[in-house]
């Protein structure tokens, strides 16, 4: 006789994994974008809230000559990755034996990183500034004025040989550069993404035993964000400021699962769409302001030239999610997730910010944020109930990361973690789940735009907590 696992009892096991199986390494991933609430059985509905502390810290670079790639191990960063948090709701009820219906609620994406000193704090000082941007050639503001003051006679004269000019240009970039970062002074880099994501499914099981499963909908998302990017690190981009307007905009999603009863075999393959924004935001950038005087144009003018309201696209990507679990026995189950992210197709291209770097590096400029790589990530785990009412269980996991070197704003790649997580039901319907998990991040350079290294990020780790509330009636 078959020995058919009783479903009532590992339910107890089933929801306890997902507490902790959340992301947060690769590209701006975060929730992991889950969808395993919608395939529970009977009506369904959870609360979860997570909450993520990570520390990053590295050295950045004693190179700050703009000109310069050549990484030079220079201060302490610190920990430049703030605490972050955000909560996941899902609702899942069956119409009848055939039709199903849910509503998911996420926060997919995000980034919230400050660096509090190093050269990615705007110091203010000009002399130190100038000194340390043209590797000592200049030592003071009154040294590089002296200098500029001496090359452009010959520069108006056209006698300045190919290396007088490339010093000329380089001790007014020194200039600009150091008048950007003491308009700043004092002010921190730091970048805040946030996203909100509401995600409707239709699901039909068909097949002899209505084991297979069909289902799809509409997803709305809203994003936004905050970028503020200071010091010498960030060279002729130091001072700038972007604040991008939350915009709301549509995908779906779509996917089939199977499912077998009697050994606890639940699979599930999902699709979800790229989403298109069209962002309204505000641009500042001291360094246009100063070109723009040095060229002859009035304060006004000038300032006007240096901040820009407009609009550019984000596409949030696309990505794939595989969720898996069979019963070991009757009060043991084994899953595994695994999910894929282009994150290699992803950039952020704010048009003043882009239109200025052509000026040195060619028609197509530069993106603000960009990713070399891919994001795979893979989690096996197991749970067993060790009583009527209590489950717990473990993960193991692994984050491929989006490449290195990578953003300076988001400077680890990938991870491994462990897991740990207890669910008790303290009624029939009713229960609360606890997790955590422990994640190492992955070595990584951080890089500019311009692909010069600017920092240096080793032996980080952080963690994640989340408290959920469920109630399952079947």
């Amino acid at each position: 006789m078959r020995n058919h696992f009783h479903l009532k009892t590992l339910a107890v096991a089933i929801a306890t994994l997902s507490i902790a199986s959340v992301t947060n390494a690769a590209g701006l991933d975060r929730s992991g974008q889950d969808v395993t609430a919608f395939f529970q059985d009977g009506t369904y509905a959870e609360a979860v809230y997570t909450y993520i502390d990570a520390d990053v810290s590295g050295y950045d670079s004693a190179n700050t000559n703009p000109s310069q790639n050549d990484y030079v191990r220079g201060d302490k960063t610190g920990d430049i990755a703030e605490s972050y948090d955000f909560f996941r709701y899902g609702v899942k009820a069956d119409i009848n034996d055939t039709f199903s219906v849910g509503v998911l609620y996420d926060e997919p994406f995000g980034a919230a990183a400050e660096y509090t000193q190093s050269n990615f704090v705007s110091q203010g000082d000009m002399d130190a500034s100038i000194s340390s941007i043209t590797n000592g050639a200049a030592p003071s503001l009154a040294a590089a004025q002296a200098g500029i003051g001496a090359l452009a006679a010959g520069e108006t004269a056209g006698v300045l040989t190919p290396a007088q000019q490339a010093q000329l240009d380089g001790l007014r970039g020194a200039v600009a550069v150091a008048t950007a970062e003491a308009g700043n002074a004092g002010e921190n880099t730091n970048v805040e993404v946030r996203s909100q994501s509401l995600t409707g499914i239709l699901g039909m099981k068909f097949g002899a035993n209505k084991n297979f499963q069909v289902y799809g909908g509409p997803v709305a998302q809203r994003i936004q964000a905050e970028t503020k990017l200071r010091g010498l690190a960030y060279g002729p981009a130091s001072g700038y400021t972007s604040t991008s307007n939350p915009n709301m905009d549509y995908g779906y999603i779509a996917g089939i699962a199977y499912s077998k009863p009697e050994i606890a075999l639940k699979a599930a393959l999902t699709y979800r769409s790229e989403i298109e924004h069209n962002v309204d935001i505000a641009e500042s950038y001291p360094l246009v302001a100063i070109r723009a005087v040095a060229a002859g144009a009035t304060a006004e003018q000038a300032t006007a030239l240096s901040n820009r309201a407009s609009n550019y696209e984000i596409t949030t990507p696309k990505s794939v999610n595989f969720d898996f679990q069979t019963g070991i026995n009757p009060t043991t189950l084994a899953t595994a997730k695994v999910r894929w992210v282009p994150w290699s197709d992803f950039v952020i291209t704010p048009p003043l910010y882009n239109d200025t770097s052509k000026i040195s590096y060619g028609p197509d400029g530069l993106n603000l944020v960009e990713y070399t790589e891919d994001q795979w990530m893979v989690e096996l785990g197991l749970a067993k109930r060790v009583a009527p009412a209590l489950a717990i269980s473990g993960t193991v996991g692994w984050d491929s990361g989006a490449g290195d070197p990578t953003t300076s704003l988001g400077p680890v790649e990938g991870y491994y973690s462990v897991g740990l997580g207890a669910k008790y039901n303290f009624t029939e319907n009713w229960a609360v789940s606890a997790g955590g998990k422990y994640l190492w991040f992955g070595d990584a350079k951080g890089q500019l735009p311009s692909d010069k290294l600017v920092g240096d990020f080793q032996d980080n780790d952080g963690f994640i907590a989340g408290l959920k509330v469920s109630y399952q009636a079947k």
